[in-house]
């Protein structure tokens, strides 16, 4: 990592990422991390690609602070008060935020802090600083310097992507708690003051915007037009942005008068009812009469209350005596049939490695194999092919021969433990033989024909032992 300037590289992430932001999304990480890479490229060409990638995603890491428990960072000052002392005091800051975005992913979002941190102030006047960055612009293009102009250019762009997260900020406390915001006084002063730096700033950068074209279209070397046309798309940034704060601006009533209706008839939490079983009758039962006689006085006084219910009207009894009952269902409601979808199992292990296990196992007679002959040829085939092997290896050391001889299978593929260990670096156990063994079958099949060709089996077996790890 000493390849590396850190510092440069946060200041690019920072200003990625708030380039990147809208009024309601983020940056996507994945992008930051792309873009920095490149960067770090510049630093370090002779670098591997894989560590341009994990020293950017190094710096967005630690710009998170992904390693607290609030991702937040902590600086310690200190101030000297009337009386001379001198106190410290802490400042908590957050440079970059992962917040979830409509569609269910995370985004990133710069805060306050890190802007300022690009500005190159801290708790600067907003609309103050724009104006003075109108000024300088147009005067520096006036002046034909485009590449201070440039950075007057970005920084005016800065502003402005902070003067919209400011209105974020509210309207999401406004989204949590409506209280929380003043929406009688500050809001509407906040909103109008808004509207009349955008009317300002539309103002004077479609006035910037002429000079800049201008200035483009008559420049006389290659470096001043891309100089220029780089203006150009940082001015058109900020009328686009512009544009996103008016609608939100707009908006913003309204969605302060959806979330107080929602939030003032949204249900009241609901107290817990007493369980009159577990927490009165049983412990009542368990008591003597005279204490138990208190605790339900005191229970049933405090249920009762002192209000009195009305006497019974005569109209009130009628009505319920003529109200006819409620027909409810014998059996219940009717149940709907579920929905059952048709999913696919999927194989265990892939097609491939079916074939290969037919291949591996299509023996002769005469040639029966040793099973880590066969693990080892599998593990050049494909890398799951030795674990389907060994189950299937397994299945033929259980099998019974009973049912091929009463079928009359000419041959029948088995696996015999001869107790030699098995010698490889996956599997441990016996190193079994695998052959396909021929059945002697006598003229009439019964108890005792079974008998005879497993004696035939066990004959053919017998010398055809073969070394182990045989190809």
């Amino acid at each position: 990592m000493s390849a590396y300037q850190m510092s440069e590289l946060a200041l690019h992430a920072i200003d990625l990422v708030t380039l990147a932001m809208d009024f309601d999304a983020g940056a996507s990480p994945e992008r930051t991390v792309e873009e920095l890479s490149r960067y770090a490229a510049e630093q370090a060409p002779d670098r591997s690609a894989d560590e341009h990638e994990h020293a950017a995603g190094w710096v967005l890491e630690n710009l998170l602070n992904v390693g607290s428990a609030d991702r937040g960072f902590r600086a310690v000052y200190g101030i000297t008060g009337v009386d001379g002392h001198y106190e410290r005091r802490d400042f908590d800051f957050k440079l970059l935020e992962e917040v979830p975005g409509a569609d269910g992913g995370i985004y990133l979002r710069a805060s306050n802090e890190a802007v300022n941190v690009l500005v190159g102030a801290l708790e600067v006047d907003i609309e103050s600083a724009q104006i003075a960055a109108d000024v300088r612009l147009e005067t520096l293009i006036r002046r034909g310097r485009l590449s201070d102009a440039q950075s007057a250019a970005q920084a005016a762009r800065y502003r402005t992507i902070q003067y919209g997260e400011m209105l974020r900020q509210r309207l999401e406390a406004t989204s949590r708690d409506v209280r929380t915001v003043d929406w009688l006084t500050a809001m509407p002063m906040f909103i109008e003051e808004a509207l009349e730096h955008i009317e300002a700033r539309c103002r004077a950068e479609n006035a910037i915007l002429v000079n800049i074209t201008e200035a483009r279209d008559t420049a006389d070397t290659p470096v001043r037009k891309q100089q220029a046309a780089t203006l150009v798309g940082i001015v058109r940034d900020c009328l686009r942005r512009h544009e996103q704060l008016q609608a939100a601006l707009q908006n913003a009533g309204r969605r302060f008068r959806a979330e107080q209706d929602r939030q003032t008839f949204a249900p009241q939490p609901t107290r817990a009812d007493l369980d009159l079983h577990a927490q009165l009758l049983q412990p009542a039962l368990a008591l003597p009469v005279r204490d138990a006689e208190g605790v339900l006085a005191a229970y049933f006084t405090r249920v009762a209350g002192l209000s009195v219910r009305p006497a019974l009207r005569l109209v009130d009894l009628f009505t319920l005596l003529v109200t006819p009952p409620v027909v409810r269902e014998v059996v219940g409601s009717e149940i709907e049939e579920p929905e059952l979808s048709d999913a696919a199992e999927l194989p265990a292990f892939p097609d491939e490695c079916y074939e290969h296990l037919e291949w591996l196992l299509d023996l002769d007679v005469e040639a029966p194999r040793r099973l880590s002959g066969l693990l080892e040829e599998a593990r050049e085939l494909h890398p799951e092919l030795p674990l389907l092997v060994v189950v299937r290896v397994l299945a033929l050391a259980a099998q019974e021969i009973g049912p091929a001889i009463r079928h009359r299978a000419a041959s029948v593929l088995i696996a015999v433990n001869d107790d030699t260990p098995l010698s490889d670096p996956e599997f441990a156990g016996a190193d079994l033989i695998v052959a396909r063994a021929s059945l002697c079958h006598p003229a009439s099949p019964g108890e005792d024909g079974e008998r005879a060709a497993m004696g035939a089996l066990t004959a053919d077996l017998t010398p055809a032992t073969p070394e182990r790890g045989a190809a």
